[in-house]
């Protein structure tokens, strides 16, 4: 606010300075015009040699003088001394037009005088007007001008000050408003929201976004909350069976099995270890930004590969009549396929289908997937992963997605694991720019996963695959 006084007292200063330099300017030039204005008159009559004696003059403030080439007065006016010139020869130009400042007491003028030169006569008799002009008035109208503005300065500055106080005041209100409230929600340490103006401004949209922006951090401090919670409390169980594992092993020293021990131990180990590195992935998923375009995948040599990592119960691959190219991190893409066919073996009774085919259009996503497809879908490859489990209850469709989420008939530790994959598998299909979806497998009990990706033409995964020496089709996989 000072600093705001302080610019504008020297703004108001400096135009107050310029202004009265422009009202000096201007009230000289119009004395210099009129001057001039009865000079040329004057000289028009000394052309036609008809100078009258005295001269004719309007106005008690002005004097002029007809003089030679000597410096004799050959005309002046009726006021106008007959004897000493106005201006000393010396200092005229006979040839141009001129003006002069001159003593006042030298015109019998009061004040600063102005005085302009005008040659007329002939070239034989070359002559000069003389007029002069008392600036008494120009000086005293700038004097007056200047008064009002020292005394009416200080008022305007004040005036101005305390209008900006009120206005910046009124106009920060609603931002000490929104300081107080988030004071009020840091010293609480808890959900809150500011207080949003009713004025539709720039405060009030700062307000609304701040809100915004307040919902969405406890909101996720809520998530993160559960899941430091969800993840002590997985992490607790291994590491209690190990635990309990060893004190019994301890007491019972003579008596125990240790191979069996030893078995328990690892299992618990295992499934500790498999824990850790789930939580270590979402971590890591959740604070790296998408690496989209990293390369091309080829679906079928990856559906072959993921597959045949499980014998029992068999794993059947239907493979697309061509290769289907989509770009992606092959290593997200072969953690997302194995996650869905360990949870899909895990509860089929006896096949499981893994699949691959090309979706071109928005009405084959929708029929493929059982939901409804928005426009301006591109071109998709369709997986699914089938099994001939139980199913999921619709209801729970999109529950199952979240972390640490299992249904009642997965609860089991041993079996059930700790429900992160469907979590991870959603993460990073939704980095590989797809979405995933679960529907009821066709013509059987079961349950199908629905995965779509972008897909990228056949020539330009070729194309892209050659580029590349550390990734030949089969090497990819």
């Amino acid at each position: 606010m000072a600093i705001g006084v302080v610019g504008l007292t020297i703004g108001l200063a400096v135009g107050g300075v310029v202004l009265l330099g422009a009202l000096g300017f201007v009230l000289q030039r119009t004395v210099d015009t009129e001057a001039f204005r009865t000079a040329d008159a004057v000289a028009l009559l000394a052309a036609e040699d008809a100078l009258p004696d005295p001269l004719p003059v309007a106005g008690g403030q002005v004097r002029v003088q007809v003089v030679d080439a000597q410096g004799r007065i050959r005309a002046a006016s009726i006021d106008a001394d007959r004897l000493v010139p106005m201006v000393r020869p010396e200092r005229l130009d006979r040839d141009g037009r001129q003006r002069l400042e001159v003593p006042a007491e030298r015109v019998g003028l009061v004040g600063p005088v102005r005085v302009v030169a005008v040659p007329a006569g002939t070239a034989d008799d070359p002559l000069t007007v003389l007029v002069a002009r008392s600036m008494a008035d120009v000086r005293h109208s700038t004097h007056v001008v200047r008064t009002i503005l020292l005394v009416a300065f200080p008022l305007l500055v004040a005036v101005l000050a305390g209008v900006a106080w009120r206005v910046v005041g009124a106009t920060l209100r609603p931002v000490e408003a929104l300081r107080r409230g988030a004071e009020e929600i840091t010293g609480r340490a808890g959900a809150g929201r500011l207080p949003v103006p009713a004025s539709a401004d720039e405060i009030h949209r700062l307000a609304v976004t701040l809100n915004g922006m307040l919902e969405r951090l406890e909101s996720a401090r809520v998530r993160q909350r559960a899941f430091v919670s969800d993840a002590a409390h997985e992490l607790r169980s291994p590491l209690t069976n190990i635990r309990t594992e060893l004190e019994v092993a301890q007491r019972l020293a003579d008596r125990t099995d240790w191979t069996a021990v030893t078995a328990n131990l690892l299992a618990d180990t295992d499934r500790l270890s498999r824990l850790v590195d789930d939580l270590l992935l979402l971590a890591r998923l959740d604070e790296t930004p998408p690496a989209r375009g990293t390369g091309p995948v080829e679906l079928g040599a990856l559906l072959t590969e993921v597959a045949a990592r499980y014998p029992s119960p068999p794993v059947r691959v239907t493979l697309p009549a061509g290769p289907l190219w989509t770009i992606g991190t092959v290593e997200e893409l072969r953690r997302v396929l194995a996650n869905l066919v360990d949870n899909a073996v895990r509860h089929a009774r006896g096949d499981v289908v893994l699949a691959a085919e090309a979706t071109t259009s928005t009405a084959g996503v929708a029929v493929a997937t059982g939901t409804t497809a928005g426009p301006g879908v591109g071109a998709y490859h369709l997986v699914t992963v089938t099994d001939d489990g139980p199913g999921v209850p619709v209801a729970d469709r999109e529950r199952i997605f979240g972390r640490f989420t299992r249904l009642d008939d997965g609860r089991a530790r041993d079996d059930g694991g700790a429900g992160l994959g469907l979590a991870i598998v959603r993460e990073l299909v939704r980095r590989a720019g797809g979405s995933i979806t679960l529907t009821e497998a066709p013509e059987q009990q079961g349950l199908r996963v629905c995965l779509l990706l972008p897909a990228l033409p056949a020539d330009d995964g070729q194309t892209l695959t050659a580029r590349d020496g550390d990734l030949p089709p089969a090497a990819h996989h």
